[in-house]
C-alpha cells in the first residue's frame, strides 16, 4: 500500500494520495473488499468491461491533453469481448492516461482519479460506494478545519509577534 492518509469504510482501510495535484483512492484496496486474494484480478475484470473503458476514455479526454484517443478507441473495440484482456499498466503505457496509477513495490498498487475510484466502487458494490464517499467527504472536511486552525493559530502569533522593532 502506499504510504498517504487513510479512510475506514465497512472494515476496509482504502489508501489516498495526492497525484497529479488530485487526490487518488487505491483500487486495489477498495479490490480488497470484495476479495482479498485476488485483487488483481478484479481490477482487471473492471477493465475489461465497455462501459469502464469509456468511462477512462471520456474521463482522460476532459483533463489529459496528452491523453492519445487512437489507442483508446483500439480498446473500446475489444472491450467486451472474451478474449479482451486489460492491465492498469497495458492502459496507462498505451494512452498516456493520468487518471490511473500503477505503482509497483512495498507501497504499491493501483489507484485511481477519485472520479474514477468511486465509479470502480459503484462497480463492487453500491452501498459500499456510498460509504466510501461518505468517509472521503468527512476527511477532506477535517483537512479544512485542520488547515483553518493553523491559518488562524498563524495569524494569532502573527499579531502577538512585533514585526522589525
Amino acid at each position: 500500500m502506499a504510504k498517504g492518509k487513510k479512510i475506514n469504510v465497512q472494515g476496509t482501510e482504502i489508501t489516498i494520495f495526492k497525484g497529479h495535484s488530485e487526490d487518488y483512492l487505491s483500487l486495489t484496496d477498495i479490490a480488497r473488499h470484495k476479495d482479498g486474494a485476488n485483487t488483481d484480478d478484479i481490477i482487471k475484470n473492471w477493465l475489461r468491461n465497455r462501459n469502464t473503458i469509456e468511462l477512462l476514455g471520456f474521463w482522460e479526454k476532459m483533463y489529459n491533453p496528452n491523453f492519445k484517443p487512437v489507442e483508446f478507441d483500439g480498446f473500446r473495440k475489444q472491450a467486451g469481448l472474451n478474449s479482451f484482456v486489460l492491465t492498469p499498466k497495458k492502459w496507462i503505457e498505451s494512452t498516456n492516461a493520468i487518471g490511473i496509477i500503477s505503482k509497483s513495490g512495498r507501497y504499491g498498487g493501483t489507484f485511481a482519479h477519485k472520479d474514477i475510484a468511486f465509479e470502480f466502487a459503484a462497480w463492487i458494490s453500491i452501498e459500499f460506494k456510498l460509504y466510501i464517499i461518505k468517509e472521503f467527504q468527512r476527511l477532506k472536511e477535517d483537512e479544512i478545519e485542520h488547515d483553518s486552525s493553523i491559518n488562524l493559530r498563524n495569524e494569532y502569533f502573527a499579531c502577538e509577534i512585533p514585526c522589525g522593532n
